[in-house]
C-alpha cells in the first residue's frame, strides 16, 4: 500500500481527494493537513468529508505528517507548492501536483527538485476526459493546420483565483506546439476596444467566472464555412481527485523525475 498524505486537505478539492484515496485499492491515507489557524486543525479528516471518522485528525504543516508518508498530492496555491516540494525533496517523497497558477520559474525550481530528489507528476489537470482532450485538441491542430483560427474558452465558479485557468493555457501550448508556434508570443488573453483584424498565427484564450461553475473548456478550430469544436465540461470536482489518486498510486512506482498525466494514462504517443 501507498502512504498518502493531502494537501489542503479542508478545502473543497482536499475533501474530494481525501475521498478518493480512502476509495481507491492501493492507496492508504496516512496524513493530511492545513495552514496555520484553519478552522479544520484537529478535525478528523475522514468526517469533514463525509466518510466518517478514519482515525487521521488535520494537522498543521506539511512538517506534521511528512514522516512515513510516500506520496503527497498538493492541490493548493502556487507559492505554497514550491515550499512543499522542497521540503518533499528533504524527504524524497514523491509528488502529485494539480496546483494552477504556477509560473514558469516555479515549475523550474519543482522539475529541478524533482530530477534530483523525488518523482512528481504534476499537470493542470488531473481528469482523465480532460487529458484525452489535450491530445484531440494536439491532433485537430496539426491536421487543420494553419488555414483554421483557433479560439479558447473557459469557464470556472467564482472563486478561482487564477486566469485564464491552467488547463486553458495548456490547451493553447499543445495547439500552439502542434501548429510551429509559441504560445508565450501568440497568445492572446484578453480582447478590448478597437483591435483591428485577427492576426493569422493569434491563439486567444478567453476567460469566464461565474457561479459555481466547475469546469469547462472549449476549443474552436474556425475555418472558411465551417468550424470545429472540442468541449470538455465538468459537473463534479471527483473527476480531478480521482486522477489524482490514480497518479497516486502510479508515481509511487517510478524513479525520480518529472511526469504528466500523459505518462500515468499511457498517452505520451497517443
Amino acid at each position: 500500500m501507498t502512504n498518502v498524505i493531502v494537501a489542503g486537505a479542508a478545502g473543497r478539492m482536499g475533501q474530494r481527494i481525501i475521498h478518493m484515496v480512502l476509495n481507491h485499492p492501493e492507496l492508504t491515507l496516512s496524513g493530511a493537513f492545513e495552514r496555520p489557524g484553519s478552522s479544520a486543525l484537529g478535525k478528523d479528516a475522514g468526517a469533514i468529508s463525509g466518510l466518517g471518522e478514519t482515525g487521521v485528525t488535520i494537522s498543521e504543516g506539511i512538517e506534521s505528517v511528512i514522516d512515513g508518508a510516500d506520496v503527497l498530492i498538493d492541490f493548493t496555491f502556487h507559492e505554497a507548492t514550491v515550499g512543499f516540494a522542497q521540503i518533499a525533496a528533504q524527504h524524497g517523497v514523491a509528488m502529485v501536483i494539480g496546483t494552477t497558477g504556477l509560473s514558469g520559474d516555479e515549475l523550474s525550481t519543482i522539475k529541478g527538485l524533482a530530477e534530483e530528489s523525488f518523482p512528481c507528476v504534476q499537470s493542470p489537470n488531473m481528469a482523465v476526459g480532460v487529458n484525452v482532450l489535450f491530445k484531440l485538441v494536439e491532433k485537430a491542430a496539426a491536421i487543420l493546420g494553419d488555414a483554421y483560427d483557433v479560439e479558447i474558452v473557459e469557464a470556472h465558479h467564482r472563486m478561482k483565483k487564477d486566469a485564464p485557468s491552467g488547463t486553458a493555457l495548456k490547451l493553447g501550448q499543445m495547439a500552439a506546439s502542434a501548429l510551429g508556434r509559441d504560445l508565450e508570443q501568440c497568445g492572446i488573453m484578453e480582447r478590448n476596444g478597437i483591435i483591428g483584424e485577427r492576426t493569422d498565427k493569434e491563439i486567444g484564450i478567453q476567460t469566464i467566472r461565474g457561479g459555481d461553475i466547475v469546469g469547462e473548456h472549449t476549443v474552436y478550430f474556425a475555418g472558411a464555412g465551417e468550424r470545429v469544436e472540442i468541449t470538455h465540461r465538468a459537473t463534479s470536482r471527483d473527476n480531478f481527485a480521482r486522477g489524482a489518486a490514480l497518479a497516486a498510486a502510479w508515481i509511487g512506482k517510478q524513479p525520480k523525475g518529472m511526469y504528466t498525466m500523459f505518462d500515468v494514462l499511457d498517452l505520451a504517443n497517443f
